[in-house]
């Protein structure tokens, strides 16, 4: 079958993944209400075109944080990409390269942080967690700094690790030919034997540092210097906060539906973090996001851009880089004819007058 849109990509990417990983990528925190959420909250979404505009030239690309980018979409930081293909993280830095946007890697890869700068030249920026081990943190900023990715997307909903279900029913654990490659092998330890427990949680258990507060955000932010993006945020106030402790940037996530079950789709977040940061920093959702008109309706609520996760992996596991370069061909032949549809030749042009 020839995948026409990114629900075809999934299916064809089940079918040729384990259970367990397909799990592992799909699944969501307990009973997957944020989950499906996620998705139904830009299926209730309706938009109210304009006509008679000339859409004859349209453009879709934008900045975020100064870099520019061919289309409003980023991949979103993905851990232990290699589950879904042999050349993991290097594949999905290539295809996103060639697609003149910006992949975010997460501190969970599978290929180093320096090995994946290298096989690319254009603009990645480095997922963080806080650990336990302050100097763990450090060394990994100070290595992504030295390797030139240009901001730190830090990942603020994961004081402890929401419970997987899924993950824990197929105690989930990597192979024993996957690494972690930003960390040792002490440091990685649960990852590959769990004891009957989610491999994942244990790893997580170990390192996090569920103390973490604005006060130690200034410490990081002064730690660097590269921006600091702050990745999980869901409410106006701690927008704010962020942004008055230092945050050049906002992420509305609710983690994918993978930590607190019950947390508010981003879509639906997004309008009060934009109307309480205003102008002051570039805003960025990511959740569910599986159509072009989906990128459009998110522009139009106040976002910079998108971020796409769950999406990015199932085209790795059916085709590696080309899976991947396909989904991001198939959201901008999309978000290309939304624009048209609704009246907006260029991304400044999608305002929030086009939501019904």
């Amino acid at each position: 079958m020839n995948p026409l849109n990114l629900f075809d990509i999934e299916r064809l990417a089940r079918e040729r993944l384990a259970i367990g990983t397909a799990d592992y990528f799909g699944g969501g925190a307990e009973d997957e209400v944020t989950l499906r959420a996620n998705r139904a909250a830009f299926e209730e979404i309706f938009l109210r075109p304009r006509y008679l505009v000339d859409v004859s030239h349209r453009s879709l690309e934008t900045t975020v944080l100064g870099t520019p980018l061919s289309m409003p979409v980023l991949i979103a930081p993905t851990g232990f990409q290699a589950l879904a293909h042999a050349d993991g993280e290097l594949a999905t830095a290539r295809a996103t390269a060639k697609a003149g946007t910006v992949m975010i890697l997460s501190t969970f890869s599978t290929y180093s942080l320096e090995e994946v700068r290298g096989e690319v030249e254009g603009p990645l920026w480095f997922q963080l967690y806080v650990h336990k081990d302050r100097g763990l943190t450090t060394g990994l900023v100070e290595r992504a700094e030295s390797a030139g990715y240009e901001a730190i997307v830090l990942t603020v909903d994961v004081p402890v690790l929401g419970r997987r279900e899924r993950d824990v029913r197929n105690e989930f654990v990597l192979p024993p030919d996957l690494r972690v490659a930003n960390f040792d092998i002490t440091q990685s330890a649960g990852l590959h034997d769990a004891g009957g427990e989610s491999g994942l949680a244990a790893f997580h258990r170990g390192l996090r540092a569920p103390q973490f507060s604005w006060k130690e955000l200034e410490w990081l932010v002064a730690k660097t210097r590269l921006p600091v993006i702050l990745k999980g945020v869901l409410r106006g106030d701690d927008a704010t906060l962020g942004v008055d402790h230092g945050a050049k940037g906002i992420i509305v996530s609710n983690h994918g539906g993978r930590q607190l079950d019950g947390a508010i789709p981003g879509i639906r977040a997004l309008p009060e973090v934009v109307d309480a940061v205003g102008d002051r920093v570039d805003v960025l959702v990511d959740g569910g996001i599986r159509r072009g008109t989906d990128i459009l309706k998110a522009i139009a609520l106040g976002a910079r851009a998108v971020l796409i996760g769950r999406p990015a992996v199932w085209g790795l596991a059916c085709a590696g880089e080309g899976g991947l370069t396909q989904v991001l061909e198939i959201l901008r032949d999309e978000f290309d004819t939304a624009m048209a549809l609704t009246g907006a030749p260029t991304v400044g042009a999608i305002t929030r007058d086009l939501i019904a």
